[in-house]
């Protein structure tokens, strides 16, 4: 049987919102709906198919990662069967509900009607949901099916094709193709999306949502070329070509004309084009207003008058100068407040300012890692192999006063606010940190910014907080898009995180799928390394050794033992030890652990770094939804996810994926599961090792050993990413040995 609606997801996974699109199909159980997915790429095509072994609507179309946009819509369109075709972007989503309420409105419509218009919503990376400005217009056509020429104002719609659902048969027929013939059309969707209005029959429209446009942040895509600014005026000449040709009345062109005119405007004062750029749009955006100016047109009288008029005359350097003067208008108000604030400023930062006049020195390096708490992390396995590859560059530590003392012998290091501090920060040539930098420090145009990370994303980061304000906590995420607009590079440690790290924070930086730094010790570490830790640790021999890590609750006040380790150890019993990294967990001299302590059976190593040694150390790792759990897959050792508020941390914090459904081996709800786990052979079952081995492949794709070196060699070297040694498959790998293989 013919399905009344074809959805053709089509395009790559930018920025991993694929994903959330095929959630929310599949959540949605109308069985009369084929979902057909262009899936642009290896990624887009493992996650729709990953979907589509659970969803039998659901049909996917392997393509090309160079696919573009126009050629996956044709793609998807040509396995379609449905009688109605309705384009959704990879990128964007579907309201809960979508799927019925465009199906049962085109069931009802005419053999004559052949686009539907719906209304949409529109989110960006600070908003989510906002209301179009298309619903009046929607609202005033009603349920009616009409010609363009009865209904002009749709041609002020948004112009993509989300918000249009089409006929199949007016799709595929001449007239359309003849539509789209011209050279380079089908990667137009503005244009697709219009000209579809202008050849259709009859329009009907829906005045309600069903389509959501992500917007993504324009400094996470490829910059606008020239030439792409020329075409945007080429885009509405072809249009009213095309209206032209058809013989189209006034109505229609009169709209058309003054959505031209206003977007050309808009985009010419906004953009911020180079000169001669924004002369050349300007000349070609005056001959189109002339040209296509409608015999009996009348402009709009005041501001918007006096810049139309401009335009046509094609007075640029009027209308620059109309610009100026508008603009120290509205800065005049402020000019005292802001003088007094820049005055201050310069006070503050007059030595720092001096400082960047000077050249960037190519041989300083800068690091830094957890707010200066010291030499850690990525941040600590780069400068070590920075040592061993290009001991010419210097490497300067960022570390608090407090934390000055507890440094290695011999690190050179500065303290945030000195007078060393800032003539470093101003003329070293690379810049690392696991965290961001203050806003404060200038990033100058020939530094570079590494960005190394601390962990793999299972909870909501960066952007992706705006719906989570317990998480957010009052975040200012303007600024912490300026410190992420600095960034040169960004390391990752598999492709979750690259995708994840691209959409919690939208910029122009390059990602490094080569690994972390910090994890290459998991492969390179000796049996004799390990015996050394764990007696260092006061582990004995023999002994079994669990390392239990739990994570922070944003939604707590302060921090609140999960688990009765008093309890949990003396059911586990004397040969196994915990070892304990987290916060106090009981505090005083009265703690029921006293006695734990001081036989060894529970070890506090909230303080001992590097955590690299302590999971080295460990036999099996109990964790909720630390990232801990994914540095320590590397070692293929037994991981036990204690969840007793699962439901609660994903709500209020916000996460990426079910670890229920996606957890690295046994998962516990209570203490007593817990114990019970621990206390068999459920921890390093055939089960539990499964699930690590699924585990491993999805979030160590990187991480062999070479990391820092790959790191090194790409940003400090300058070598190209084909020259850096290759990642090692991950059932290629041996990791370092077992706590009871290096006693052996």
């Amino acid at each position: 049987m013919q399905p009344g609606l074809s959805v053709v997801v089509h395009g790559p996974d930018p920025q991993g919102h694929l994903g959330e699109l095929l959630d929310a199909l599949s959540a949605e159980p109308y069985a009369e709906a084929e979902i057909v997915v262009a899936a642009v790429g290896d990624w887009a095509r493992q996650q729709a198919e990953r979907y589509a072994a659970q969803d039998s609507r659901m049909v996917v179309v392997p393509l090309p990662g160079s696919t573009g946009d126009g050629a996956a819509r044709a793609a998807g369109a040509d396995r379609a069967t449905g009688r109605w075709l309705h384009f959704v972007h990879a990128k964007d989503g579907l309201p809960a509900g979508a799927l019925r309420t465009v199906a049962d409105r085109t069931a009802e419509l005419a053999g004559s009607v052949d686009v539907l218009v719906v209304d949409h919503v529109r989110s960006t990376w600070g908003t989510s949901g906002a209301p179009s400005a298309d619903g009046r217009f929607l609202a005033r056509a009603g349920r009616r099916a009409a010609p363009l020429s009865d209904l002009p104002q749709l041609l002020r719609l948004t112009p993509v094709l989300g918000n249009r659902v089409i006929r199949a048969d007016f799709w595929r027929s001449p007239e359309v193709s003849a539509l789209l013939a011209e050279e380079g059309v089908p990667e137009d969707e503005a244009y697709t999306a219009t000209a579809l209005l202008l050849g259709a029959g009859e329009i009907a429209c829906l005045d309600q949502v069903a389509y959501e446009i992500r917007e993504l942040r324009e400094q996470s895509l490829p910059p606008v070329t020239a030439a792409q600014r020329y075409a945007l005026v080429e885009h509405y000449e072809r249009l009213h070509r095309l209206l032209a040709e058809r013989g189209t009345p006034e109505g229609p062109r009169a709209v058309l004309y003054d959505v031209m005119v206003r977007d050309l405007l808009r985009v010419f004062a906004r953009s911020g084009m180079p000169e001669p750029v924004a002369r050349e749009f300007f000349a070609r955006a005056s001959r189109a207003a002339v040209r296509w100016r409608p015999e009996h047109h009348r402009g709009p009288a005041g501001f918007e008058g006096i810049r139309r008029s401009l335009l046509e005359e094609n007075a640029y350097t009027r209308y620059r100068a109309f610009q100026v003067a508008n603009q120290k208008r509205r800065r005049a108000k402020s000019a005292v407040a802001a003088g007094r604030r820049q005055i201050t400023a310069k006070l503050r930062d007059h030595r720092y300012r001096r400082a960047l006049e000077e050249p960037v020195d190519p041989r300083l390096a800068v690091f830094s890692a957890y707010w200066n708490r010291g030499v850690a992390c990525n941040p600590a396995a780069i400068a070590a192999k920075l040592a061993e590859l290009a001991p010419h560059i210097h490497p300067v530590w960022v570390v608090s006063r407090d934390r000055a003392a507890l440094l290695p012998p011999g690190t050179d290091h500065i303290v945030p606010g000195t007078r060393r501090y800032w003539d470093v920060m101003a003329r070293a040539k690379y810049l690392v940190n696991n965290v961001n930098f203050p806003n404060s420090v200038v990033k100058r145009p020939d530094a570079i910014h590494l960005q190394t990370h601390h962990g793999t994303p299972l909870k909501r980061m960066g952007l992706d907080q705006v719906d989570f304000p317990a998480a957010a906590k009052g975040l200012d995420f303007d600024a912490l898009l300026a410190r992420v607009d600095k960034w040169d590079y960004s390391v990752s440690a598999n492709s979750h995180s690259t995708r994840m790290w691209e959409r919690a924070y939208p910029s122009h930086h390059t990602s490094l799928d080569h690994g972390y730094p910090r994890n290459d010790v998991f492969y390179s570490a000796t049996a004799e390394d390990i015996r050394a830790v764990r007696e260092r640790l006061g582990i004995a021999p023999g002994r079994r050794a669990i390392l239990y890590a739990p994570t922070h609750r944003d939604y707590e006040a302060g921090w609140s033992p999960r688990l009765d380790l008093a309890s949990l150890a003396d059911r586990l019993g004397p040969d196994t030890v915990l070892l304990v990294r987290g916060h106090y967990f009981y505090g005083g001299a009265a703690s029921p652990l006293t006695g734990l302590l001081r036989s060894g059976r529970v070890i506090d190593v909230s303080s001992y770094d590097p955590v690299e040694e302590l999971s080295l150390a460990a036999d099996v790792l109990i964790t909720d939804y630390s990232s801990i759990m994914f540095d320590f897959a590397n070692l293929n050792r037994p991981i036990v996810i204690y969840a007793d508020d699962w439901e609660t941390y994903a709500k209020t914090r916000g996460v990426y994926f079910d670890l229920m459904a996606q957890a690295p081996g046994q998962v516990a709800r209570t203490q007593d599961e817990l114990a019970a786990v621990l206390e068999t052979d459920a921890w390093r079952n055939e089960a539990a090792l499964k699930a690590l081995g699924l585990f491993r492949r999805r979030f160590c794709e990187f991480d062999d050993g070479r990391a820092a070196e790959r790191v090194v060699r790409r940003v400090f070297l300058g070598e190209s990413e084909e020259s850096l040694p290759p990642v090692v498959p991950v059932d290629e790998r041996t990791p370092a040995p077992t706590p009871e293989e290096a006693t052996a």
